[in-house]
């Protein structure tokens, strides 16, 4: 009787372990992607949906206004990645005017003079260009330029800690820090002329 129960006992945990010998790999697997999902949706909310942005897709309840936002962010992370990665000593003129044309539609409201958008994206590319550290600020630095131009929501308070954030940015990024003021002074010149 005991040899009985034994075998049956053994061939019973046989059968388990044959069945389905991929069964705890596909359990894995999927315990992974839903990890994978979670962190992306976490990625997405903290950044302000800039990831969804990014690849194209629109969260489904987004108004017009953010949408047109998060484009012009990722529309001048686009142009700051272009000016960063260019190693010459002037910007090729369709990147100049592809950063000034999305600095200008970055105003939602009063627009900044074409004189000082000029100056801006000049001062950018000086500051800018081959400074491989700034790659990873772009996206910080897409979303400052953008909030200047928009400065009519901002309290002085807030102004001044984009300048202070701007310049340390492109400090800590080895930019001169002459030409990093530059930079600061522009933002200053086109907050305010869209006030």
């Amino acid at each position: 009787m005991k040899t009985i129960l034994a075998v049956f006992c053994l061939l019973f945990a046989l059968r388990v372990a044959m069945a389905d010998p991929y069964g705890i790999a596909i359990q894995q697997a999927r315990r992974d992607s839903a990890q994978n999902d979670a962190e992306q949706r976490r990625i997405a909310n903290a950044d302000g949906g800039a990831a969804q942005a990014a690849t194209g897709q629109q969260p489904a309840a987004t108004s017009p206004a953010l949408a047109a936002t998060m484009q012009n962010i990722t529309n001048l992370q686009v142009d700051l990645a272009s000016y960063i990665g260019s190693a010459a000593d002037h910007p090729d003129p369709s990147l100049k005017v592809a950063l000034m044309n999305d600095l200008s539609a970055a105003a939602q409201g009063t627009k900044a003079s074409t004189e000082s958008v000029k100056e801006l994206a000049k001062d950018l590319f000086t500051a800018t260009a081959g400074d491989k550290k700034l790659l990873a600020k772009k996206l910080q630095l897409a979303r400052a330029i953008h909030a200047v131009f928009n400065s009519s929501h901002l309290t002085p308070t807030q102004q001044q800690s984009i300048y202070d954030n701007v310049q340390k940015t492109l400090v800590d990024a080895d930019v001169p820090l002459d030409a990093a003021v530059d930079v600061v002074t522009d933002l200053k010149a086109i907050v305010a002329e869209t006030k």
